[in-house]
């Protein structure tokens, strides 16, 4: 009975000091401060970096983060990991910043990577999203959608890598914004890599 008794009066308790002390406890059942809390150390520096101020203004994009290269008629999501292990899953949702690399309109080179497919290849996930990244010329377009903001980076040179090759490390000066595209060459074979890199319009 005196257990019974003590239950009703701590739920009684409880909810008294709910009632009188609402205004300082809410926060508690609110999803948002919670999913806060519940962020892993990556998604707290990605949050960080994008809410960051940029030092140069872009234009406004109502779009999410994705990328558009008009001359091959790509528009696809633009997909964060937290490691290269899992590039492979990213890559199936669309192309992936790689790890580690600048974000889109930093200093420094950004690296995206996707997949390519042979001609024909039925457009399953995101299977075939770089497949014409061959046909780039200098002086092509390539679009990004960034924390909405649009950033336009011209193309400047193509490369062909055997695998296992690593792009030359390039002198970038304070104000280089580096656009590196990679895939598989050719489309739909581990054979070799193409690297299409762009510049960032000033």
């Amino acid at each position: 009975m005196k257990r019974k008794l003590l239950k009703y009066f701590l739920l009684f308790f409880l909810l008294s000091f709910l009632i009188l002390n609402w205004g300082r406890v809410s926060f508690i059942f609110n999803w948002q401060v919670i999913s806060q809390f519940l962020k892993t150390p990556f998604e707290k520096k990605i949050e960080k970096e994008i809410s960051q101020p940029e030092e140069k203004k872009f234009e406004y994009s109502e779009k999410e983060n994705s990328i558009e290269i008009p001359k091959i008629e790509i528009s696809a999501p633009i997909v964060f990991v937290k490691s290269e292990k899992e590039i492979e899953i990213g890559l199936d949702r669309g192309v992936v910043l790689f790890p580690g690399s600048a974000l889109p309109g930093q200093k420094g080179q950004t690296i995206i990577e996707g997949h390519s497919a042979p001609a024909g290849w039925p457009k399953i996930k995101y299977d075939w999203v770089f497949s014409r990244l061959s046909e780039l010329e200098e002086g092509d377009e390539v679009g990004l959608n960034f924390n909405h903001q649009k950033l336009n980076y011209y193309v400047t040179q193509k490369i062909f890598l055997n695998r296992g090759e690593e792009i030359a490390p390039q002198d970038l000066t304070n104000s280089d914004n580096i656009l590196l595209l990679i895939s598989c060459w050719p489309p739909g074979k581990d054979l070799k890599r193409i690297a299409v890199e762009a510049t960032l319009k000033k």
